[in-house]
């Protein structure tokens, strides 16, 4: 039986998390899913892509519910319209968001892998 690499220094945590690649930090944008989303897709969390509706649930923007424009995963970050803020000379720049003060209210299902992905879980429930 292989036995995992597991760290528990935060240290080496915080490390493992920013240096990794970035097909693996895509599972670390993952978003709470709305009541409805929940009980349809039988599972909590998913990961956002540009094109779903969240909903803010912290912080200044709390209540905001708007489309994703861009996710940085390099930064771990989200990009949402409307989500922006007014620098000194008046120009907009947009607000990043932490995934995991959002909340997933509509998925972007154009992609049939990801639908796929969904729905794979629910045949196993």
């Amino acid at each position: 039986m292989a036995v995992k690499n597991v760290t528990k220094k935060p240290s080496k945590q915080r490390k493992k998390r920013i240096k990794a690649p970035l097909h693996i930090k895509r599972k670390f944008i993952s978003a709470h899913l709305s009541k409805e989303l929940r009980e349809k897709y039988k599972r909590r969390s998913f990961p956002v892509r540009s094109g779903d509706t969240v909903k803010v649930m912290r912080g200044k923007f709390k209540g905001h519910e708007a489309k994703v424009e861009d996710v940085d995963y390099g930064r771990g970050v989200l990009i949402i319209d409307g989500v922006t803020l007014t620098r000194a000379d008046g120009t907009e720049v947009p607000r990043p968001i932490q995934p995991s003060n959002v909340m997933i209210t509509k998925l972007n299902l154009e992609d049939k892998r990801r639908v796929a992905s969904l729905e794979r879980r629910m045949e196993g429930a």
